[in-house]
This record gives structure tokens, C-alpha cells and sequence, in this order.
């Protein structure tokens, strides 16, 4: 089955009520952001994050670059990080007011494995400039921020005719306060399915990989709105379609489990 994937990054709206604007604007608020990660058919995936940063002006263009203190920096496995699991790699304390970029800057050390075998991604402009994310929010005194970044580590590899690989970074940013999920199960694991979600009737906007063994998927990240769940099995096990699966902002669906047959 098809898909079109959708390689938009999702804009962010964090601003929570407060009792005029004089006191969204003072005092200081916590930023944390958590690192998660989408489907991926390689044995590994492995990331080198070396810092975060955050534009703390309105203007994108702007300077203003400031670094987040990291809780864990280094390499990480993407694959450690599927349906649903996540890491906090950093968190700070910016003053209040709008923010308007988030940028990640890779370190040299990214590796990709095949069939057991390691091979060095190629990130030139990542190393030098870092990933630049528009997420474009409103901090309030006194409030702590989570952001998601879900590195989709399938379609940032890209495979070159010599036998290299190349690492384009496909990211979207979340939040829950302003997303919903999806969680469901997916069986028989001998199906190897990957379970999409479609706005419309062919972008994807986001992936899942279900658990080999119970069947377990979650998606997030998804603004409130009705979606289609398209199911692509393998080993000449059908495909499915659910229609009309409603999601709400702050809140997890749940949806049947879905039986593939051969």
C-alpha cells in the first residue's frame, strides 16, 4: 500500500491561561525535552547528540541561541525509544515570553546497522549548523514544558548507490498538552506490520512498528481531528483500513485489536 508521507513539522501552541499578559511575561518557566522515536527496519540507529538549543526570540531569524543543560548527551540507539517510550536529554529555565525555534547539534559519532553490520551516516550540516525546529510557543511564569522530538529514524537514512549512508533528519515536535495518541495492538506478530496514520486519504503523518511479540503500538503526537489507521502486513498477510478514529488533544484512543489473516 502506498503512502505519501507528510514531512511537515508540527507548530506548537504551550500557552497556558493566565490572569492577564503583564504576568505571562515575568518570571521564568522550565523547558524539557524528551527524545522518542518512530518505526525503523535497521538493527540500530544510533544518534550522537551533543547539545540543545532554544531561540528565546519571536524573530526565527533572530540571534538569541541559548543552550539547555543536558541531562544525558552522547549516543542513543533510536530504536530503544519506540511506541511510546522516551528519554528527557535536557531541561532549563527560560524567562517567560515566546520562543521561537528549537535546534539540535549532532556530534560525529552516528552509526546506522545492517544484518549486524555498523556503518558510519554521513551528517555534514548537521554537525555544522544543527537541526532547526520551528515550534513557535508561549512560555508562562511558572510552568514546566515538555517537548517531544520524534526522530524518524526510517526515513533520515538515506541509502546512497556506493553503499553509504546519509543521515537527513525527518523530526516532528509535540507536545501533549496540545496532541492526542493512539494505542492499539496489532497480531499476529508473523504479519510484521507497521501501522500508519492518515489525514485525509494518503499523508501519513505518523508511523508505528508493532510489537513483535504482544502486538503493541502507540502513535503520538496528533492533533485533535479524525484520522484513518491504515494496517500493511507482510509475509502475505492482508492489509486493513479503520476509519473515522477520532482523536482528542490531552487524550489516548484506543482502538480494537486487529487480527491480519493470510
Amino acid at each position: 500500500m502506498k503512502r505519501s508521507i507528510a514531512c511537515a513539522i508540527f507548530l506548537l501552541l504551550l500557552a497556558s491561561c493566565t490572569k492577564n499578559e503583564e504576568s505571562q511575561n515575568k518570571g521564568n518557566a522550565t523547558l524539557n525535552v524528551y527524545l522518542t522515536d518512530g518505526p525503523s527496519p535497521f538493527d540500530e540507529v544510533n544518534i550522537d547528540i551533543a547539545k540543545i538549543e532554544v531561540n528565546a526570540s519571536s524573530d526565527s531569524t533572530a540571534e538569541g541561541w541559548v543552550e539547555l543543560p543536558m541531562l544525558k548527551s552522547g549516543v542513543f540507539n533510536l530504536l530503544h525509544l519506540r511506541n511510546g517510550l522516551d528519554t528527557l536529554i535536557a531541561s532549563g529555565i527560560l524567562p517567560a515570553g515566546k520562543i521561537s525555534q528549537l535546534r539540535i547539534i549532532l556530534g560525529t559519532n552516528n552509526s546506522v546497522v545492517v544484518d549486524g553490520v555498523s556503518f558510519p551516516l554521513e551528517t555534514p550540516s548537521a554537525q555544522q549548523s544543527g537541526l532547526k525546529l520551528l515550534i513557535n510557543a508561549e512560555l508562562t511564569a511558572g510552568i514546566d514544558y515538555k517537548i517531544w522530538t520524534d526522530f524518524d529514524a526510517d526515513r533520515s537514512i538515506v541509502t546512497t548507490g556506493n553503499g553509504k549512508f546519509l543521515l537527513k533528519p525527518v523530526i516532528r515536535v509535540y507536545t501533549k498538552a496540545t496532541s492526542g495518541s493512539i494505542k492499539g495492538v496489532v497480531l499476529p506478530g508473523e504479519a510484521n506490520a507497521w501501522v500508519y496514520a492518515l489525514s485525509g486519504i494518503n499523508d501519513t503523518l505518523a508511523s508505528a512498528r508493532p510489537d513483535s511479540l504482544t502486538g503493541n503500538f502507540t502513535i503520538q503526537g496528533l492533533n485533535a481531528g479524525v484520522y484513518s489507521i491504515a494496517v500493511d502486513g507482510s509475509n502475505n498477510y492482508n492489509d486493513t483500513l479503520l476509519n473515522n478514529i477520532e482523536i482528542t488533544t490531552g487524550n489516548i484512543t484506543n482502538i480494537d485489536s486487529v487480527i491480519l489473516h493470510q
